[in-house]
């Protein structure tokens, strides 16, 4: 039998998702079949419980326990949006060595990475032989190096289904309907609304992404020339929509610890636009704003079947490239395999190349200033599965003679 090497860490971080968990136990797992492991830890609130002790056994977790975490939305472990300072990764640093602990890994998106990597710099310099691994996670979809990040798309599923509801929502009393969705500085889960439309006059009409300049007597136009045309409109907007100057519409001074504008979780952005429709375009028009917020993060009925088996995927990977002893440091991609039935692999890329750095919506994906393209759907279909399928009526006028 293997001496057994130290003790393995695992933390959450960042916005949490309908299967971050499907990562975190496929990590557990794959730890507790490797003999060099000895004890399983987590950290409660990512590296602030590493700072503050507050740490759990998972290696003392069933099964059965695990198995039934792993289909828990939101992160088990408690999440954190911390970003530490050098003194404070020097703190991570030594907390890791005196637990002793071998393999460190942070489950979170791009501030994620850039923690493990200052942490993974301070371990070499002080000649610790800590392992440290980034695994993938984000519903914005925004991490480099990657085809897809595990969680997007069962958000990308809530946001499709979410939409049919409301396009026939607005089938039913017409009217201008505004949807606000996720996304800062990428387009992605917005974009993701499109995949609602299976009419030619299906909503979303009009979708506004941040890869593009909002101008808004641009939207006003489009919104009165698709009002005209169809007697409503189904508009989905993200809600990192900026003008040509780089100007969040609609963002208030709130503050993240990162540095980031606070924009989930407020209606403004909607409230402005609906008050400007209905100032501009007519104040008896019936318009109405929903901000999907957090409930597109860790809604339990939308979740994505392929999304859930490569979360618990890229957790096992990481475990197992880690545990192999070839790597100090990394991170897990998807890679989409060039076939026309759907297939990916797992591969290992550098921390640089994803941290901190974010991925914006691809051009070819865009089409015009309010739409996405065709290659957009076909990329996305076969990570969102099966959607609902809604039918209408034939127009059969009853004639009374």
């Amino acid at each position: 039998m293997p001496k057994k090497l130290g003790n393995v860490l695992i933390g959450q971080a960042g916005g949490p998702t309908a299967v971050i968990n499907q990562s975190l136990v496929g990590l557990v797992e794959t730890c507790q079949r490797n003999a060099r492991v000895d004890r399983i830890l987590g950290a409660v609130h990512g590296i602030q419980g590493v700072l503050q002790q507050r740490l759990v056994d998972l290696g003392r977790e069933s099964r059965k326990t695990l198995e039934a975490v792993a289909t828990t939305p939101g992160s088990a472990l408690r999440s954190v949006r911390k970003k530490p300072t050098p003194e404070e990764c020097e703190r991570i640093q030594k907390a890791l060595s005196k637990l002793g602990v071998r393999w460190f890994f942070y489950i979170g998106g791009n501030d994620s990475a850039e923690t493990a990597h200052l942490v993974s710099k301070i371990a070499r310099d002080a000649k610790d032989e800590l392992v440290i691994f980034h695994v993938p996670k984000t519903i914005d979809n925004d991490l480099h190096a990657t085809d897809h990040c595990p969680g997007f798309a069962s958000a990308a599923r809530f946001v499709a289904m979410a939409l049919q509801g409301d396009e026939q929502d607005n089938r039913s009393l017409p009217g201008i309907k505004i949807d606000v969705i996720m996304g800062r500085h990428a387009g992605w889960l917005t974009a993701s609304s499109a995949l609602a439309r299976a009419r030619e006059d299906d909503g979303p009409h009009l979708v506004y992404c941040p890869e593009r300049v909002f101008e808004m007597s641009a939207f006003l136009a489009d919104v009165d020339r698709v009002y005209k045309r169809l007697g409503r409109c189904v508009v989905a907007v993200s809600e990192g929509i900026h003008d040509a100057q780089g100007n969040l519409i609609g963002a208030g001074e709130e503050k993240d610890s990162h540095g980031n504008v606070q924009l989930s979780g407020t209606g403004a952005l909607g409230d402005l636009l609906a008050a400007t429709i209905k100032r501009e375009l007519g104040a008896k028009l019936r318009v109405r704003a929903d901000t999907f917020g957090y409930l597109q993060r860790s809604f339990a009925g939308a979740v994505s079947p392929v999304d859930s088996k490569e979360a618990r995927r890229v957790g096992e990977r990481a475990a197992e490239v880690a545990l192999s002893g070839r790597r100090a440091s990394g991170t897990i991609s998807i890679v989409r395999k060039q076939r026309q039935q759907y297939a990916v692999s797992y591969e290992t890329n550098e921390l640089e190349r994803v941290a901190k750095e974010q991925r914006r919506l691809e051009e070819r994906f865009l089409a015009g200033s309010n739409g996405v393209s065709p290659a957009f759907i076909d990329w996305l279909r076969p990570l969102v599965g099966k959607l609902p399928k809604t039918q209408l009526l034939s127009d059969f006028p009853f004639d009374a003679g």
